[in-house]
């Protein structure tokens, strides 16, 4: 597996290759996302809930740890101008405030003629996978 931390074109970009990226979530991260989202789950925002659910305190917004995808994608491989056109999450493990999540893509396959890269997705926190999935990026021809 090549780890790649710069943009690289599409011809240059070949299976295996693996991009990361990490972050600590914070209480500021899962606030914002409520107020973005318009999800105030008590799970994710309201410690006294979140106390007597099966998690014992508060956990993130999944889809803040999914969002890393995003960073990678746009910014490191496909690189600028790439555009979504699928993802996948399988949620395993929560998050909690505090958990730094490493997010980490690797090209599984190209389509060559479509344009086409997909990936196989994975976040960890300690080592534990807390989600998995794919993504199908499309990379444009000025790209």
């Amino acid at each position: 597996m090549t780890n790649v931390d710069f943009t690289i074109s599409f011809e240059n970009i070949e299976v295996g290759m693996s991009v990361s990226y990490s972050q600590t979530v914070t209480d500021a991260d899962v606030k914002q996302f409520a107020g973005l989202s318009g999800d105030h789950n008590p799970v994710h925002v309201d410690e006294n809930f979140a106390a007597s659910s099966r998690f014992k305190r508060r956990i993130a917004h999944g889809l803040i740890s999914g969002s890393f995808f995003s960073a990678l994608f746009g910014t490191k491989l496909p690189g600028p101008g790439c555009v979504y056109v699928a993802q996948s999450f399988n949620f395993k493990r929560p998050v909690y405030l505090g958990d730094t999540v490493t997010a980490i893509a690797t090209v599984k396959s190209i389509d060559v003629a479509k344009r086409r890269v997909f990936f196989e997705t994975v976040c960890k926190v300690r080592n534990k996978t807390v989600i998995d999935g794919s993504a199908e990026l499309y990379v444009p021809e000025d790209k």
